[in-house]
């Protein structure tokens, strides 16, 4: 039996030697375990330890590919130039300066021995009074509150939303959801069996009439929507669309998924849960407001579907620890989360301004207060070249593939997240990849 590492010497080799290219795309493991006559598990190994070794880079949903080189001794053209580490531009993680002081700030009294005993003892979905109301000031926006009684809780955002779509649906079932989607919703309903819908889209979001064609073609057991700052096109529907698509739910009696991680941003607009509060789930995190370290995940539930949501949590082991539910309160009564939000929302700004320097001339979709961008690339640049030409220069971003949520080939686009890398190194790669655009593909095979 070979030895996983044997493999992996013998691929770096391979790289070392020039005969794999940094961008250069490595097969698909179970493909790469046949040609080395190695378990399929092996294969995985010898993956990681290419990774761990700094040469290749995984995109998730795209594959693994050569990483660019660390240093070479020959000068290279400037847009050839690998960066001195990975920037990733796929990861959406918002960060200011003043985060982790008045977060610390905020957890003194948490950690003192005579209160961490009650904050460590196990919590259900349903929290507590204490959380449920400060959850309740938390996710208030546009003037409108949720009922605290309403609230539940998971360990994260991502749970929330998967017990949101067990909860309202069936192995089978039809989840309508808008044609580019959040690619985490993709796996979940892969896991639970239920088949996605996609619906058309326009400039301000998703097409209600396209939800009336869908349901009356075969029943939507429910829909799945971002009214606010969509994930990938920044989006926000207008009140006169939320009106409408409010108005569709009602009559046809489907219930909605409201998925409103990013409204924190836009919290001036009230939610669709608002307009159809006894059809809509409504679901978000704190990990966005706060820190990607801290995760909690609320869901909002009308009292018809309370029962459904909280037995999904249950059962799929999403229950919340206490201490972060217990911090919530803290930082949500001591005005933390609010000066946070605050200072995203500038933030968020401030990087879009980056972005219109750099891509002003291109074709982008945004929004003053997002933290993402949705970029159609020029031609002859296709999704998977640039991709793999941003990661020769060590920069990780997301093609529009990863978000379609059924058509097999879309336009030739990617989402750039904005958040995570400082000011100084994002303004920098936006200005790396806006030359590598203004330049010509070195491998346009397929066209």
């Amino acid at each position: 039996m070979k030895d996983f590492r044997s493999v992996a010497d013998t691929v770096a080799a391979e790289i070392a030697s020039g005969r794999l290219g940094p961008g250069q795309r490595l097969p698909p493991q179970r493909e790469f375990a046949r040609l080395h006559a190695i378990a399929d598990s092996t294969a995985s190994r010898v993956y990681q330890e290419l990774a761990r070794r700094g040469l290749t880079v995984g995109h998730v949903g795209r594959g693994t590919f050569v990483a660019a080189a660390p240093g070479t001794s020959t000068p290279a053209p400037a847009l050839s130039e690998p960066a001195a580490q990975r920037v990733d531009l796929e990861l959406n993680h918002p960060v200011v300066p003043e985060q982790a002081g008045l977060l610390a700030a905020g957890l003194e009294k948490l950690v003192r021995s005579d209160d961490l005993e009650s904050v460590l003892r196990p919590v259900g979905p349903a929290g507590t009074p204490a959380a449920r109301e400060a959850a309740a000031d938390l996710l208030a926006r546009g003037g409108r509150r949720p009922d605290p009684d309403r609230v539940l809780f998971a360990g994260n955002g991502r749970q929330a939303i998967s017990a949101a779509v067990a909860a309202l649906t069936r192995p089978g079932a039809r989840l309508g959801v808008e044609e580019y989607t959040y690619p985490v919703l993709k796996a979940i309903a892969a896991r639970l069996g239920v088949t996605l819908v996609p619906l058309a889209m326009d400039e301000d979001g998703l097409i209600p009439e396209a939800v009336e064609e869908a349901h009356r073609a075969e029943p939507l057991h429910a829909v799945y929507v971002q009214p606010v700052l969509h994930n990938p096109l920044s989006l926000t529907m207008p009140a006169r669309r939320l009106d409408h698509l409010a108005d569709v739910l009602l009559a046809s009696g489907i219930h909605a998924i409201e998925d409103a991680v990013w409204a924190f941003l836009r919290n001036d607009l009230p939610s669709l849960a608002a307009r159809a509060p006894e059809h809509t789930v409504l679901v978000d995190s704190l990990s966005k407001r706060l820190s990607p370290g801290l995760s909690l995940g609320f869901a909002v539930a009308p009292a018809a579907l309370e029962g459904r949501v909280t037995a999904a949590v249950r059962s799929g082991g999403w229950t919340p620890m206490r201490f972060p539910l217990e911090a919530m309160v803290r930082w949500q009564e001591g005005g933390v989360v609010a000066t946070l939000v605050r200072a995203k929302q500038r933030e968020a700004g401030a990087r879009q301004e980056i972005a219109h320097r750099h891509l002003g001339d291109f074709r982008t979709r945004s929004e003053p207060s997002s933290y993402h961008l949705w970029w159609e690339l020029p031609a002859p640049w296709r999704s998977d070249t640039f991709v793999a030409a941003a990661a020769r220069h060590s920069i990780a971003v997301t093609p529009a593939a990863a978000f379609s949520a059924g058509r097999p080939r879309g336009p030739h686009a990617i989402r750039l997240g904005l958040a995570s890398p400082t000011r100084e190194v994002l303004s920098r790669t936006l200005a790396t990849l806006a030359g590598l655009a203004r330049s010509a593909p070195d491998d346009l095979a397929g066209d």
